[in-house]
């Protein structure tokens, strides 16, 4: 199922290459996060390249244009299948990110990565996000920064489930819309630190183009069964 993500948040890369060999043709790509990017470094992210498999880069950039720009074209030359920035860096970024990937692009001459951008961490609620001194709604504050990543030329964003449909009517059927921290049924209430979710049917019902996860996989004791009910959940529409 191409539009399940499974999150590789794992210590080790021989546990990585374990996992993505045991849900080949399951999996329809891997995250690498902040944590094992940190560990095992780029050669994790060509090794699973290398074996066919779409990774999604997961740093969330941040920072100045020209370091999101620099940071963009590093992560094009890992051969990573999609990369994000933090929505909230601002329009000049953003832009400076989507020139970079297509330009590295050309010059690998390879297609760019998917880029897009972070809206509201899934994590955080209406209150949370006042304390950081956004005084919009939530909803209207992921809507703001989507319209934003895709004026400046980004691909599409990560938002909750929660916030597809909105997202849909602002920016149309063409966006990219991924949506992280999804349970399957058997997850049950164990939500973890996402705030903002739902299950994989539900998500991708509200217009999820991926849906990322990660503990109710790759924790299981068979994680290929665990993928393959996922997938068998996304299709009960």
């Amino acid at each position: 199922m191409d539009q399940l993500l499974v999150a590789l948040d794992v210590e080790t890369g021989q546990r990585a290459r374990e996992l993505a060999a045991a849900l080949e043709g399951v999996a329809g790509g891997f995250k690498v996060g902040s944590r094992l990017f940190t560990l095992e470094g780029p050669e994790l992210v060509r090794a699973l390249g290398a074996r066919g498999a779409r990774v999604f880069l997961d740093l969330k950039f941040h920072d100045i244009p020209n370091t999101v720009a620099q940071a963009v074209d590093a992560a094009a030359q890992t051969g990573a299948w999609m990369v994000n920035v933090h929505a909230s860096g601002g329009m000049p970024m953003m832009q400076a990110a989507a020139r970079a990937g297509r330009e590295a692009a050309q010059r690998l001459r390879r297609p760019p990565p998917i880029l897009i951008g972070v809206t509201v961490l899934t994590s955080m609620d209406d209150a949370v996000l006042r304390e950081t001194g956004v005084e919009r709604s939530l909803m209207n504050q992921v809507v703001v920064l989507a319209k934003m990543a895709q004026s400046a030329g980004l691909d599409g964003v990560v938002a909750s489930p929660q916030e597809t449909a909105s997202i849909r009517q602002a920016c149309g059927e063409q966006f990219v819309i991924v949506t992280p921290g999804i349970r399957g049924a058997s997850a049950g209430a164990d939500r973890n630190d996402q705030v903002r979710t739902m299950g994989p049917a539900e998500a991708v019902r509200a217009g999820a183009s991926y849906i990322v996860v990660g503990r109710p996989i790759i924790a299981a004791s068979d994680p290929r069964v665990a993928a393959e009910g996922i997938v068998e959940e996304m299709t009960r529409r």
